[in-house]
């Protein structure tokens, strides 16, 4: 069951493709549980994106995200995300399309007030379906992240993850 949950949370990503003067709506919702004797983990996240399709090929806009965890051996902890991103895309045929979002922005977690910044890239297929509705999947990306908390807490995080992720999202284009 678990397993299933975390399949159906990884396939309810919905973004929309590049299109010009259409919105870009969608984000993540993600659940993981994790159990190690007797201390239990739980994590949900949400994740809301917003663009705007300037061109046939980019789009800016700003995204966000909301995780709580719950553990049961250390206290709870809430982590906000809100930033900027850009995305390049580039239709390979009628049905497929490739693009990468680059993002940027603020983070704070409640475990010591910790804030900091943080940056990603993100590249992707796009496969349309019909009517502007489709499937994206990524398999990873670069990030970075720093936080800095009280009591001198301080993270630094680079991450390279290609092949050690996989990401499927439902897609939808809005025009205007």
């Amino acid at each position: 069951m678990k397993k299933l949950l975390l399949c159906v949370a990884l396939a309810v990503s919905v973004m929309a493709t590049a299109q010009k003067g259409s919105v870009l709506v969608g984000g993540n919702i993600g659940f993981s549980s994790e159990k190690i004797g007797d201390a239990k983990a739980e994590s949900f996240e949400f994740s809301p994106k917003f663009g705007y399709q300037f061109s046939d090929n980019w789009t800016a806009g700003v995204d966000a995200s909301i995780n709580n965890i719950h553990n049961t051996e250390t206290s709870n902890s809430d982590h906000l995300k809100i930033g900027a991103f850009v995305r390049y895309s580039t239709p390979l045929t009628e049905t497929f399309a490739i693009f990468t979002d680059i993002g940027a922005g603020y983070q704070q977690n409640s475990i010591n007030d910790a804030k900091g910044m943080y940056a990603n890239i993100t590249p992707s297929l796009f496969i349309n379906m019909k009517r502007g509705f489709g499937l994206n999947f990524s398999i990873g990306g670069i990030n970075y992240d720093n936080i800095d908390g009280h009591n001198d807490l301080k993270q630094k995080r680079f991450g390279f993850n290609f092949g050690k992720t996989l990401n499927i999202g439902i897609n939808k284009n809005f025009s205007l």
